[in-house]
């Protein structure tokens, strides 16, 4: 995949939501178990990311923003089962076999959070901003 100003606004844009997200997950783990945060921070990061793709990322679509909201929502769906998946097989698993401990959910957490870069990308050019009409 070839870096284009597009792919480099969704880096940027993503990167931003990626920071909102484990800044929301830090604060929700203080008082809530590490799982159900890292679910409750993909939504602030959702939301950020949608704001900042729709602006910044890709052109408009022609949809309206339900539709193209439900859209969004149905691509970070598959993302979010993937930034759990990542996070904690990172964090229970992995890096303690590894015998790292320093910030181990917060590099697990980044970890999950960065491994959805390219297929979120891909999928949302192709499906959520696609253009209304275009095959």
């Amino acid at each position: 995949m070839q870096l284009t100003p597009e792919l480099l606004r969704f880096v940027l844009s993503g990167g931003a939501a990626a920071a909102a997200n484990v800044l929301a997950r830090i604060l929700f783990s203080q008082v809530m178990p590490y799982s159900p945060a890292i679910i409750l921070a993909y939504g602030v990061g959702m939301l950020t990311a949608y704001l900042l793709m729709r602006r910044f990322v890709f052109e408009r679509s022609g949809r309206g923003t339900r539709e193209e909201a439900g859209r969004f929502i149905l691509v970070n769906a598959v993302a979010a089962a993937q930034v759990w998946a990542v996070s904690i097989l990172l964090a229970r698993w992995l890096l303690p076999a590894l015998g790292w401990s320093w910030q181990a959910e917060t590099l697990a957490h980044m970890a999950g959070v960065g491994s959805t870069v390219l297929t979120s990308y891909a999928m949302h050019k192709a499906f959520t901003f696609r253009r209304k009409g275009d095959a």
